[in-house]
């Protein structure tokens, strides 16, 4: 038996998807980290990310009605990490990680150019919980990098190099540990 010892209750739901959430202009953007996102519903598909009130991104995004969540790589975990840590009240993120604003094709927050999907969302509504606000956005567009699709189209995600989050760590993704439905999938017969 799995003996446990039970603790108040607390937030301790992971790993997570870091990602860098873009907000502002191509003129003047910014980026901080959020681990605190996911999918609330897939018709029509409906996001959200939680930020405190007191983060300088909160107003840009509350004000514009939009933002654009990025997926990040391996690569780019020193720039997750910075993007978490620094202000963008006391300096350009874009510039201090040599990240690159490019335009979206349906908000007016850039998309992070380097990272290999982008998730471009417009605000429906903001609910206030507590030490964060959660922004219920609309997906308006999914920008995929190419070198992603297989040869159907599909979006290979598992080749993309993503990250998690646990705990005050980041780790690599990659090892495929099965498929959806692959517990129940009846097994095909070989004709002979």
């Amino acid at each position: 038996m799995n003996e446990k010892e039970v603790w108040k209750g607390s937030v301790i739901t992971a790993p997570l998807p870091p990602t860098l959430v873009s907000c502002g202009t191509i003129y003047k953007p910014n980026v901080l980290t959020v681990a605190w996102t996911g999918i609330l519903c897939t018709r029509p598909p409906v996001v959200y990310i939680s930020v405190r009130p007191e983060r300088f991104s909160y107003e840009i995004i509350r004000q514009s009605g939009d933002f654009v969540i990025n997926l990040p790589t391996q690569k780019l975990v020193r720039a997750v990490d910075l993007c978490g840590v620094k202000s963008g009240r006391d300096c350009d993120k874009f510039a201090l990680t040599g990240l690159t604003a490019a335009e979206a094709s349906q908000v007016s927050a850039p998309i992070v150019a380097e990272c290999p999907v982008n998730i471009e969302c417009k605000v429906r509504e903001v609910m206030p919980l507590g030490s964060h606000d959660m922004f219920i956005a609309d997906v308006a567009a999914v920008n995929a990098s190419k070198s992603l699709l297989d040869s159907k189209g599909r979006l290979a995600l598992e080749k993309a190099g993503l990250i998690a989050y646990a705990h005050g760590q980041y780790f690599s993704l990659g090892q495929v540990l099965g498929s959806f439905g692959y517990s129940v999938r009846k097994k095909r017969k070989i004709k002979g």
